[in-house]
């Protein structure tokens, strides 16, 4: 890893676990090789750190913005951790709900009902 990387991606790290969790992160790290963790290093530096550990938006917040915008691009495997990040920063699956509801106006009703069968069956998974 890149010296000047290393202050960023350590600070990148402690964020990223918070919202994922340990288990999750460490699997990432553990199962990238030397193609992939060039990815993981830039993912936890730059999103993580550069993005998600700057002050002006709380972590609820900002995962509730990142439901809204992975339900748009229609990431589903994304979409699965966040919304366990998102309950992680205290996102109710109230709000879930509603963010989908929001977001098949404005991104499409199939959108939408792909983000609400993954959130019942994170739901299902978290016991909620």
């Amino acid at each position: 890893m890149d010296a000047d990387l290393k202050p960023l991606f350590e600070r990148g790290l402690k964020v990223r676990k918070e919202v994922l969790g340990d288990a999750y992160v460490d699997n990432a790290l553990n199962s990238a090789d030397e193609f992939s963790m060039p990815l993981q290093e830039y993912i936890t530096a730059h999103a993580w750190a550069a993005s998600w550990a700057r002050p002006g938006l709380e972590k609820k917040t900002r995962s509730m913005l990142n439901l809204a915008m992975l339900t748009a691009l229609n990431r589903g495997h994304e979409f699965r951790i966040h919304v366990k990040g998102a309950l992680n920063n205290g996102v109710t699956k109230e709000e879930i709900r509603e963010i989908l509801i929001h977001a098949a106006v404005y991104c499409g009703a199939p959108a939408a009902m792909d983000g609400f069968r993954i959130a019942k069956e994170v739901f299902a998974e978290q016991g909620i």
